[in-house]
This record gives structure tokens, sequence and C-alpha cells, in this order.
């Protein structure tokens, strides 16, 4: 029968070292994502608060709900936005995705 399956044989002397060098595949994959997923998110939100807490009264901002308007009144939790004459919407600070250049939002 030994010609279907063949034999199994023991390891004889394997290294001790193994269980150390199991865990080098793991800690690759875990600094491969820190350097290409975790690093740059960080970076990013790191950037955005920091555009946030930049906002000043007359800055023509976009909200992440695609709302195009200039900064009108501030205070530490939501912004005023003139959206069109007369018209005034208050979004809250972290909804502001990014600047626009200056007349941008009057153009629309």
């Amino acid at each position: 029968m030994s010609f279907l399956i063949s034999d199994a044989w023991a390891q004889i002397g394997g290294e001790g070292g193994g269980g150390l060098l199991s865990l080098a595949p793991l800690v690759i994959i875990f600094v491969l994502f820190y350097f290409l997923l975790i690093r740059p998110q960080q970076k990013r939100a790191k950037q955005h608060k920091e555009m946030v807490a930049s906002i000043k009264k007359g800055d023509d901002v976009a909200t992440n709900g695609g709302l195009l308007g200039k900064v009108v009144d501030l205070d530490d939790n939501f912004v005023s936005l003139e959206i069109a004459k007369g018209v005034n919407v208050k979004v809250q600070r972290p909804s502001i995705a990014q600047m626009i250049p200056k007349g941008a939002a009057d153009s629309t």
C-alpha cells in the first residue's frame, strides 16, 4: 500500500527559532498597512482639522454636501454660509470639505 500513500517522516533536528520567524510576515503586513493606509489617513485628518480651524469670515468654502458659499458668521461649532443673496445656511464646522478660490461661490 505504500505505493499509493507516501510515508510520513518526522523532521529530525528542527530549528528552535521557528516561532519568532513565523511572526515576521504578520509584522511586515502591519508595517505595510501603517505606511500605506494609517499614516496617510492621519495626515489628511490633521490637514482637515487645521483647515477647519483657520476658517474666517469672507472665505469661500465647499461643504461635504456640495454647497458652495461664503462664510458670514462662525462660532466654535457652527459656520453660517451665504449660498445666495439673503440665503444663509448654518452648517457644522467639520462638514466643511475644502476652501475654494475667492469669488468661485459668487459665479455659480
